[in-house]
Formats: C-alpha cells, structure tokens, sequence
C-alpha cells in the first residue's frame, strides 16, 4: 500500500479479489497469497486516453516486480472497452468506487486505500459475506449469469460457497 500512494494516482484503491482471497486464506488456514493470481488497481483520471493509462501501466510495471502481476486500470476509461469485451453496456463512470460498485459478485466489491493517519475501505456491502465465504451476485447492470457462473465454479472448487 506504500507503494501504491507513493505513486500519488487520482483516485487510486487496491481492490476486489486479491483483498477477499487474502481473507479467505486466513480463514482457512492457507499461505496469505494463495490463488491470488493479480492485484487489481484501479484509479481514475479524467484523461482517458490508452497512452495516459499506458504509462501509469508501465510506471507499476517499473515499481512492483514482474510476480505478483498488478492490473492497474483508470475507471474513466472502462466504459470504452468494457461492451466489446463483455458484450454488455457500461456507462461512463465519475470515480473509483463507482467500479467497485459494478463488480460481478457483491463480496469482492471492496477497496482499500491509504488516507491520511491510516486506511480508508470502501465496502459499501459490509464485510458478512467475506467473513462467510460467501459469493452472491451482484444484481447491478453488469450482471452476467454466464460469467458469474464461471467466477462461482472457480471459488467452490477450493471450498468456498456461493448463494
């Protein structure tokens, strides 16, 4: 995290999977980093063109070591790729934790950043499906049963559950 803010990004949280997985593998008893496969960063700049998000890719690329992998993404630009990618509309955001909100299980929509004097979390569903091991969906207008079927059959097969 000390990392992250001294890159000083607008509007810059770590967030989603890698924070519930850490959770999960306390819980369970399992190395902290198991079945993390990135770290997602997501920030928001208002210059949404590929070369500004280009070179803060390129500029955690040079501060973090190849392994474990960081995605870091500006939330102003999803809404360009997001509907080809997805094949579902995806409006505009004007912030991080509007992305947050719009991920596909509402246990993952959870973020974390470093404020003055400590952390700031975003967790606008609480913390009781994590603490569960709970995986519901995310009734939001990105909601794709196919994907979340998928995200859902990954998770159960190492012992979580899902609603």
């Amino acid at each position: 995290m000390r990392e992250l803010g001294a890159l000083a990004l607008p509007d810059a949280w770590l967030v989603s999977g890698c924070l519930v997985q850490t959770v999960w593998n306390v819980l369970t008893g399992r190395a902290v980093d198991y079945g993390i496969s990135d770290y997602d960063v997501f920030y928001f700049d208002p210059d949404n063109s590929w070369e500004a998000e280009d070179a803060v890719i390129r500029k955690v690329a040079r501060l973090f070591p190849p392994s474990p992998k960081i995605e870091t993404r500006n939330q102003a630009r999803v809404h360009l790729w997001y509907p080809q990618k997805h094949g579902l509309p995806y409006p505009p955001l004007i912030c991080s934790t509007e992305g947050i909100d719009r991920f596909l299980t509402a246990n993952t929509m959870v973020g974390i950043r470093r404020a003055s004097g400590g952390y700031e979390v975003y967790a606008p569903n609480g913390f009781d499906d994590i603490a569960g091991m709970i995986a519901r969906p995310n009734p939001g207008p990105n909601f794709s049963p196919a994907n979340y079927a998928a995200k859902v059959a990954r998770w159960k097969s190492s012992g979580r559950r899902s609603r």
